[in-house]
C-alpha cells in the first residue's frame, strides 16, 4: 500500500470555501482585520485635521480596499487566515497584549473622539520667559507631605472608585478624582494687597482657599502625589495647572472618560481644551475656572511653563 501525497492544487482545493461563502467570509474577515489595522495607523500617523475627519475616513477606506485585495489573493487558504487572526487575538487577550477587548475599547474611544470637537492649542514657543517665583512654587508643591498624599488618596476613594472597565486608565481617572474634589471645595481669596503670597499645598488643605497660584500649587502637588505629571502655566497675571495626558490615543481615552463617564453633565455640549507642546505631548487644562478637566482656558497666552 503506497501513501499518496496530495498535490498543492489538491491542498488548496480542500482549504478553499465554496461560493458564495468565500466572498462572505472574506468580507467579514476584512472588517475584523481592518478595524485594528486602522486603529494602529490612526494612532501613529499625523492627523491632517481635514473637515469632518475626511483624512481618517479616506484612510479607513484605503485600509479596507488593500486588505480586500490581499484576501482575494489568499482566498484559497482563507481558513488558515481566519485561524491565524483568531489565534493572534486570543493570545493577546490571554497574555495582556492587544486582544479582543483592546480592539473594542480603542475603536469606541476613537469613534467618540472623532465625533467630538476638542479645542487644541499648539504650544510652540521659541523661548519662554523666566518663571516668576519659580523656587518658591517648587518648594510649595510639597507632594511628599503626608497631608497632601493622604488628601489625594482620600479623593481617589471618594470619586470614581466604582468605575469599571478602565483598569489601564486608573491613574488618569484618579487624577480626575483629585480635580473634582479640589474643584468642589475651592474658595477663591485674594492675596494681601501689594504682596504675592504663595501657600504650600499642605497649607491650602486647611481651608481650601487662596488665589490662582495657590490653587495651581495644590492641584499640581496632589496629582504628583499619586503618580501624575503636572505642570503650572504662567500667563502674566494668572497661574493655572495642567496635567500630562500623553499622545493622541490617550487624548481619545480622556475625552471619552470626561464626556461619557466621569463629567457627563459638566461637559455636555462643551469642548475639551488642551495644549500640545513642542514634543507632541498633550496637556489638559485644570484651571480653577474649569468645571471639568479640559474646560475653557481663562487666558491662552503662555509666557512660562513649569513642569513638576
Amino acid at each position: 500500500m503506497t501513501l499518496k501525497i496530495p498535490t498543492i492544487a489538491e491542498i488548496k482545493e480542500k482549504l478553499s470555501l465554496p461560493k458564495p461563502w468565500d466572498s462572505v467570509v472574506i468580507f467579514l474577515l476584512n472588517i475584523l482585520i481592518a478595524i485594528p489595522t486602522f486603529l494602529i495607523l490612526h494612532q501613529n500617523l499625523i492627523e491632517l485635521n481635514w473637515i469632518y475627519n475626511l483624512d481618517r475616513i479616506l484612510l479607513f477606506i484605503l485600509v479596507i480596499v488593500v486588505i480586500q485585495l490581499l484576501l482575494r489573493l489568499l482566498k484559497t487558504i482563507i481558513i488558515i487566515c481566519i485561524a491565524l487572526y483568531l489565534v493572534a487575538l486570543i493570545y493577546g487577550t490571554l497574555f495582556g497584549n492587544y486582544g479582543f477587548y483592546r480592539v473594542f475599547e480603542d475603536y469606541r474611544f476613537m469613534i467618540y473622539a472623532m465625533s467630538e470637537n476638542p479645542y487644541p492649542q499648539d504650544l510652540i514657543v521659541a523661548k519662554l520667559l523666566p518663571f516668576p517665583n519659580k523656587s518658591k512654587i517648587i518648594n510649595a508643591v510639597d507632594f511628599t507631605n503626608p497631608k497632601v498624599r493622604n488628601f489625594a488618596l482620600y479623593a481617589t476613594t471618594k470619586h470614581f472608585r466604582d468605575v469599571k472597565g478602565f483598569h489601564e486608565n486608573r491613574k488618569m481617572i484618579q487624577c480626575f478624582a483629585v480635580f473634582k474634589e479640589i474643584k468642589n471645595n475651592w474658595n477663591y481669596v485674594n492675596d494681601p494687597k501689594g504682596r504675592e503670597y504663595i501657600a504650600y499645598a499642605s497649607e491650602s488643605l486647611q481651608h481650601f482657599s487662596g488665589d490662582c497660584d495657590d490653587h495651581a500649587v495644590l492641584m499640581a502637588a496632589c496629582i504628583k502625589a499619586i503618580g501624575g505629571t503636572p505642570r503650572i502655566i504662567h500667563t502674566g497675571g494668572h497661574l493655572y495647572p495642567e496635567m500630562l495626558i500623553g499622545n493622541n490615543s490617550d487624548l481619545e481615552t480622556a475625552i471619552y472618560l470626561i464626556k461619557e463617564v466621569l463629567f457627563v453633565n459638566e461637559s455636555k455640549n462643551k469642548d475639551i481644551h488642551y495644549h500640545i507642546d513642542e514634543r507632541g505631548n498633550i496637556w489638559l487644562n485644570l484651571d480653577y475656572t474649569a468645571k471639568y478637566p479640559g474646560g475653557p482656558f481663562m487666558k491662552e497666552e503662555i509666557l512660562g511653563a513649569l513642569t513638576l
